[in-house]
């Protein structure tokens, strides 16, 4: 499917409103009759011996010959033009299919305020997916939902469509040069280690040499690692993951604590680790699956500031500091070096008492899925931030996409999941806007 459809049906109206409205008409209705009347009338007075035209008559005969050339003259150079601009607009479709396009998007994208590239809609595309996901050997078998038995693949087959502007398409070629000698991060909960996952899946669909990526560790990919990269040798970069699912760090109990409080999370401290994160070229956080009271106060975790235990604060206010934090702590990364991107709250789509209905087709609509508290705080506070920050707001286009999910089809078919995406899907997509947003930075 074209990304330049939309563009050149455009341009078709317009060659179709120059046929109908063709300069050159509107210039013949403007000349004839001055010029008829000044060719036609002195052959009708010559004919038959009348006098000839005074001098007056010449110059004015001249005069308008000359506005004819002119005109004319005009006339065609606005036609070439616009045959030059409608002969050359298709082809350079081509060139925005790949990333060499991302800086003329980039503009459409935050000078012109014209494009949104998260207001849009999802298609059916038929070369999707990007890859397959038993040739990936760094893809948890419980995110394969093909290999663990789910029979219908069109959750396989959508593309994200934005209405005013193009998702470059994946050039795997093109992003494994871009990427040459880059360290790649992500940060966060499960949601960050599935794009992990995915953009290396994504990638290695461009090697011929498999055994050139590698997990640096030698280790295998689990649920509760602390850190994963993966290397690709032959173009010297990796892609890495440090599971960090608050991004604030968990602090120890206090003796004098109340009883129900069995640990904390200390939100005014950035996870020790952060110290891993500082000098990637590529930085992509998230957090949000674990700020619910299942994670939190049901076992007992409660929220510190300081030396202060707070019981009674909410969860939303305890992430609001949380993110007060990590944006306290980007002043201390080389803004002239790593580039930093945010994603939002990505939506579950569970049902009355947490059964889990994984669809066939995307929802048609997204029943409040596509707002949530915590996008709005990560707006507000990188907003707020001097150091440049990009928001992957992947929150309301991913609430369509309640086929998306693992469900039934996991390494653990008792314990269905309609919070996790199934690979290829979803994240994939997630994985295109991040390179247009990395390559676009990269070409500023």
């Amino acid at each position: 499917m074209s990304s330049f459809t939309k563009s050149t049906s455009f341009n078709r109206r317009a060659l179709s409103s120059l046929a109908i409205e063709s300069p050159r008409k509107s210039s013949s209705t403007a000349f004839t009759s001055p010029i008829g009347s000044a060719f036609a009338s002195p052959r009708t007075q010559n004919f038959g011996g009348s006098p000839r035209p005074s001098t007056n008559r010449l110059k004015e005969i001249s005069y308008l010959f000359q506005v004819l050339i002119i005109a004319g003259t005009i006339v065609s150079f606005l036609v070439i033009i616009a045959g030059g601009y409608l002969y050359v607009v298709p082809s350079l479709g081509q060139t925005f299919l790949g990333y060499n396009g991302a800086l003329l998007l980039n503009s459409s994208v935050t000078e012109n305020k014209e494009c949104d590239i998260f207001d849009g809609n999802w298609v059916v595309d038929e070369k999707y997916p990007l890859y397959n996901a038993s040739e990936c050997p760094f893809l948890e078998k419980g995110f394969n939902c093909l290999a663990n038995g789910r029979e219908h693949d069109e959750y396989l087959k959508w593309r994200w469509k934005p209405k005013h502007c193009t998702v470059p398409r994946f050039e795997v070629r093109d992003v494994l040069e871009r990427l040459r000698g880059k360290r790649i991060v992500f940060v966060g909960d499960s949601m960050s280690r599935t794009q992990w996952e995915s953009l290396i899946c994504m990638l290695m669909t461009g090697l011929e040499d498999k055994g050139s990526v590698y997990e640096v560790n030698g280790n295998i990919i689990t649920k509760r690692i602390r850190f994963l990269g993966v290397r690709f040798d032959t173009f010297n970069f990796t892609v890495e993951f440090y599971r960090s699912v608050f991004l604030v760090q968990p602090g120890k109990l206090r003796w004098h604590a109340p009883k129900r409080v069995k640990s904390t999370l200390k939100l005014d401290v950035l996870d020790v680790i952060n110290h891993e994160w500082s000098s990637a070229d590529f930085l992509i956080f998230n957090t949000g699956q674990w700020w619910v009271p299942g994670k939190l106060f049901e076992i007992g975790c409660y929220f510190q500031v300081g030396n202060s235990l707070r019981l009674g604060m909410s969860i939303p206010a305890a992430y609001r500091v949380a993110l007060e934090t990590w944006a306290s702590w980007m002043n201390t990364i080389d803004r002239n070096k790593t580039r930093v991107l945010f994603r939002t709250f990505e939506p579950s789509h569970w049902s009355d008492h947490r059964s889990c209905n994984v669809t066939k087709y995307p929802a048609p609509d997204t029943k409040g899925r596509d707002r949530s508290i915590f996008t709005e705080m990560i707006k507000e506070v990188v907003k707020n931030m001097t150091i440049p920050v990009s928001v992957l707001d992947v929150t309301s286009m991913s609430a369509f996409r309640r086929d998306g999910h693992v469900g039934l089809w996991s390494d653990n078919p008792l314990v269905p999941d309609c919070s996790h995406w199934c690979l290829p899907g979803v994240p994939d997509i997630w994985n295109e806007i991040l390179l247009f947003f990395l390559f676009r930075q990269q070409v500023q």
